[in-house]
């Protein structure tokens, strides 16, 4: 079965976690309890901010490195998960059930993109 990457797309600092509603902690527990169950999630993290974080950029043949915060940036990911699906639609599907758990008045984004396995 095909593996698939879900990169979490947010706007760095535009919502806290505290600022959840009430049941968001239950919902998204829930929500992670189904998919651990359905053998669906590999893995999951949420990521640290960018202002902990260092860009490594490859140009001409050398080598640059960048600290954050990185403000012209104005999305990032903060965070992810592994999963394995039967196909892309199940993978989007558990995708849009993510994202439904979020308050409304959050900005969030998730990119479903399958691993290319090697070999």
């Amino acid at each position: 079965m095909p593996r698939f990457l879900t990169l979490v797309r947010i706007q760095e600092g535009a919502f806290e976690m505290e600022d959840a509603d009430e049941g968001f902690d239950a919902r998204m527990m829930a929500l992670f309890e189904e998919i651990t169950k359905a053998g669906v999630m590999l893995e999951t993290a949420g990521l640290k901010p960018t202002a902990e974080s260092t860009r490594i950029h490859w140009s001409g043949g050398k080598i640059s490195y960048t600290d954050g915060p990185f403000t012209e940036t104005k999305e990032v990911v903060g965070g992810y998960s592994i999963t394995q699906c039967k196909d892309k639609a199940e993978a989007m599907e558990w995708g849009r059930r993510f994202l439904e758990v979020h308050p409304p008045y959050w900005d969030v984004t998730v990119e479903v993109r399958e691993i290319e396995e090697m070999g």
